[in-house]
């Protein structure tokens, strides 16, 4: 599957893919906010754990490359995380430091609402941000995400948006 944006292309991760993400993913300063993979082996599974999700799901991350050159950017979309599961289907995004500022989360964000509206016909999304990550709280209150409470646990910000009827 291929799903293209304005300045996006998005799409299934492939194993060649792996070392471009690790750049951003194995990065403890790009991903201060959430989950650092600690060596290329450990992304390569994170990345193959969800792949095998997309296959039971039918979603799961999707490797954002831009257009038209096809440099990749980031990682996100629509999944069940299966690592921390029981939060249901959330929306998330990791992006190469050189990608941010630039609206491509937004861009990602307002491509999988519609993805999870118009094609899987999902009734709620959710997404976590962390307390000091204003970018990503802003990202998801401009996507018409709420803010639902605080998860001490995982020292984050639990935010949902249900489908507009």
């Amino acid at each position: 599957m291929r799903i293209e944006t304005a300045r996006l292309i998005l799409r299934s991760p492939r194993l060649e893919d792996v070392p471009a993400l690790f750049a951003f993913l194995g990065d403890p300063a790009a991903m201060a906010y959430t989950h650092v993979d600690g060596s290329l082996r450990a992304c390569r599974h994170r990345i193959a754990v969800h792949e095998y999700r997309r296959r039971h799901d039918g979603h799961a991350p999707w490797t954002i490359a831009t257009k038209p050159d096809g440099r990749l950017i980031g990682w996100g979309g629509l999944y069940v995380d299966p690592f921390e599961p029981g939060w249901g289907v959330e929306v998330g995004y990791f992006f190469h430091p050189d990608a941010w500022g630039r609206g491509f989360a937004s861009e990602l964000v307002r491509a999988c609402l519609d993805h999870a509206d118009r094609v899987l016909d999902l009734p709620e999304l959710r997404a976590f941000a962390h307390p000091a990550n204003a970018g990503s709280r802003r990202v998801l209150a401009k996507a018409g995400f709420a803010q639902q409470r605080y998860i001490p646990e995982m020292n984050r910000f639990l935010f949902s948006r249900r489908r507009p009827d």
